[in-house]
């Protein structure tokens, strides 16, 4: 994930417990304003409303394990740590560079073997 772009990646829920994609989430570009304060609270607003967004697509999850190439991850740990739903959810969180949806399958396949 990054400050933009989120891929959600989880459990087809066979048997096999297959990693698969489940959403790709797209964040809304803050619009340029003459005034700070204005531009920072669209900032914040933005942010929560893409968290929101990612975390729709984890009802029921037990662990989640963010990456990224900045510090947006651990912005949405605290976040999530801060949500009722997700409070007895595992988290963990690196760094990495941006990886093709291939490339991620096999990384987090690697993480959870």
């Amino acid at each position: 994930m990054d400050t933009q772009h989120a891929t959600v990646i989880g459990n087809d829920n066979s048997e096999a417990g297959t990693l698969i994609i489940l959403a790709h989430v797209a964040g809304e570009a803050v619009s340029p304003s003459q005034s700070d304060k204005n531009e920072h609270n669209q900032k914040q607003m933005l942010q929560a409303k893409f968290f929101k967004e990612i975390a729709a697509h984890l009802v029921n999850a037990t662990y989640l394990h963010a990456t990224g190439t900045g510090q947006v991850q651990e912005q949405f740990i605290h976040y999530l740590a801060d949500t009722p739903q997700f409070k007895n959810t595992k988290t963990e969180e690196s760094t990495a560079n941006k990886m093709s949806d291939e490339r991620l399958l096999e990384f987090f396949a690697d993480k959870l073997n």
